[in-house]
This record gives C-alpha cells, sequence and structure tokens, in this order.
C-alpha cells in the first residue's frame, strides 16, 4: 500500500527529515567513538526509533516538559539541548549538559525545560506527574510529556502514575515507544496484556496506538493528544509501535532475536521512507538529500571537536553538588 501524501509545507517537512538525520547520525557517530573508547560506560542507540522524537517533540511547545529514558540523546537533542553540550556529556567533559557526570543515560538541561535521562526503568513517569503537579498548583498550562518503553509498562511505577494522572486530572503525555523487546525480552515473554493501550483504558486514560515509524503519523498523532490535554482533558497515553535497529546497548550480544526479523523492519525504516514520500510529491531530490545530510553532518563533527577539546573537571570539584558541611552554630 502506497503511503499517504505529506501534508505538511516543503520547509517543515524537510525540518523533520533533518531533524531524523541529526539524531541518526549524532547515534552512529557516538557508536564509532564508543568504539574508539572516547565514550565508556553504557550507551543506548536510537537508531531505527527516530520518528517518535522527531513528530512528538515537533508537536509539543518549547515550554513544556520532557522526561526521558536512558536512550534519550535525540529527545534532548530536539528539546533544545546543543549537539556540544551532549557529546561532551558523553566523553565525560564538564563542559557537557550535566557537568560530565552523568554521561549517556543522564542528559539534564533545565533550561531547556529537558528533565532527564532516566536509567531507571519507569522511573521517569512519576517525576512528570510531579511536574505536571506542580504546573497545575501554580496555574500554568505547559504540559509534561514523559517517553518510556514498553517494558516500563510492567513496573509498578506506571500503574501508579497513570492512577494519579488520572484521578487529579494533570497534563501528563504519556508517550510509550514500544519497540518489543525492552531490554531483551519480548512483550509476550514478560506481560500477559499484549494490548498496551487497553492497559492505559484501564485508568481511564485516553489511549491511542501509532505507527512510530512514520513521523507524520507520530506528529499528527501527538498534536491530537496535546490539543486534548491543554483543553483540559486530562492525561493521554499514545503508543508508538517502533524498532530499534541496534542492540539495546553497546554490551547487548543480541541473541534473542531473529536477523531477518530485523531487515524487515529496516525496510520501514522512517528516514529513508519518509525521503522517499518527500521526492515523490517533488519536495526532494537526490542532490538535496545529500545536501541535507551534509550539513548534519558537519553539525555533527563539531559537535565531536567540541567535546574532544572540552575538559576533565577537576578533582577538586568533584564534591561540587554532592555534599554540603553544616553550616557553623
Amino acid at each position: 500500500m502506497n503511503a499517504p501524501p505529506v501534508p505538511y509545507p516543503a520547509d517543515f517537512a524537510l525540518c523533520l527529515l533533518r531533524d531524523m538525520l541529526r539524531i541518526r547520525r549524532l547515534e552512529e557517530r557516538a557508536a564509532e567513538l564508543y568504539g574508539e573508547g572516547s565514550i565508556r560506560g553504557f550507551l543506548h542507540l536510537y537508531i531505527g526509533e527516530e520518528a517518535v522524537a522527531v513528530g512528538a517533540l515537533h508537536a509539543l511547545g518549547s515550554d513544556d516538559a520532557v522526561v526521558a529514558t536512558y536512550r534519550e540523546h535525540g529527545h534532548a537533542l530536539l528539546k533544545g539541548v546543543p549537539m556540544g553540550a551532549i557529546m561532551a556529556e558523553m566523553f565525560g567533559k564538564q563542559e557537557g549538559c550535566s557537568r560530565g557526570r552523568g554521561g549517556s543515560m543522564h542528559l539534564f538541561d533545565a533550561g531547556a525545560r529537558f528533565f532527564g535521562g532516566n536509567a531507571i526503568v519507569a522511573g521517569g513517569l512519576p517525576l512528570t506527574v510531579g511536574l505536571a503537579l506542580a504546573e497545575r498548583m501554580q496555574g500554568g498550562g505547559r504540559v509534561s510529556a514523559c517517553f518510556f518503553g514498553e517494558g516500563a509498562m510492567a513496573e509498578g511505577a506506571f500503574a501508579e502514575s497513570m492512577n494519579l494522572a488520572a484521578l487529579w486530572q494533570l497534563p501528563v503525555l504519556f508517550c510509550c515507544e514500544n519497540n518489543l523487546y525492552a531490554m531483551g525480552t519480548a512483550l509476550a515473554r514478560s506481560q500477559s496484556q499484549l494490548d498496551l493501550c487497553a492497559k492505559a483504558a484501564a485508568f481511564k486514560v485516553a489511549a491511542r496506538a501509532v505507527d512510530g515509524m512514520d513521523v507524520v503519523a507520530v506528529h499528527q498523532a501527538t498534536c491530537e493528544a496535546v490539543a486534548a490535554i491543554r483543553s483540559g482533558g486530562g492525561p493521554y497515553f499514545l503508543e508508538f509501535q517502533t524498532y530499534r535497529f541496534r542492540p539495546h546497548s553497546m554490551f547487548d550480544p543480541e541473541l534473542y532475536r531473529d536477523k531477518a526479523e530485523v531487515e524487515q523492519w529496516k525496510a520501514r525504516g522512517p528516514i529513508h521512507t519518509f525521503s522517499a514520500r518527500l521526492k515523490a510529491q517533488g519536495m526532494l531530490d537526490e542532490a538535496g538529500f545529500l545536501a541535507l545530510a551534509g550539513t548534519v553532518d558537519q553539525e555533527v563533527e563539531a559537535a565531536v571537536a567540541f567535546a574532544e577539546a572540552g575538559s576533565l573537571e577537576p578533582a577538586t570539584e568533584l564534591m561540587r553538588d554532592v555534599y554540603t558541611p553544616e553550616a557553623a552554630p
């Protein structure tokens, strides 16, 4: 079946494509740097899932709050965290957005209203409910959005967060990035109810399943959900059905899924399918795509250079923000 036309002006459509490319190239370069030893610790790549972050973040306002998981480089980038600060953080440099202390899994920028990067599965959900409650108590109209994997829905924090958000009708957007395998366990092996929207509906929360490989579908669904939340409709749950092309992390031997399945999903890759639609509509040609990709590569290399030129935090600063001695009597 042919995909429907892209319903956006060329400038916005190309913006969506550019941002997917920015995430893809940032992640690919991070993988290379990890292999070289410049990035250490854990590294979870978002390759294959770019349409979710791009479509959803472009439907949120710049002042809305976002909380993500440990697979959050793309979310941070689109929320306004500079690519150089993200790369420097992965390098462990003090020029990073978390002063090099958080690394890949703990990106944070309060100014951009990006509140993590959270290494605890489902740990970001109650934080998001708290942000939304604070917004309600202060009389504001901003939305608080959290991104999490389907594995988080087996955690108690998911039920507690959904219940309170629904009970208090808080402005929370729950974005489930269902990539089918959590860390390495298929959904059917870990959860008895495979209809994730039914789980949300059990809390009387509006819920919708979306093709997470289609940036247009993601953007349209998120726009509708955000509009419903802003109009006082309470929380909303979106299940983005997506797929990561790489292993769970750089330490993952990936023995739990068939390679043929991965290739089938790659055929639905969000970047090449969306660019093909734009070409078919005359919004893009191959030269234009290559020029766009070249501009993105320059941004990525500038971020790498920024990180490489950065500095490690002095040992004298290691106790900063960790311990404060009691004031003298």
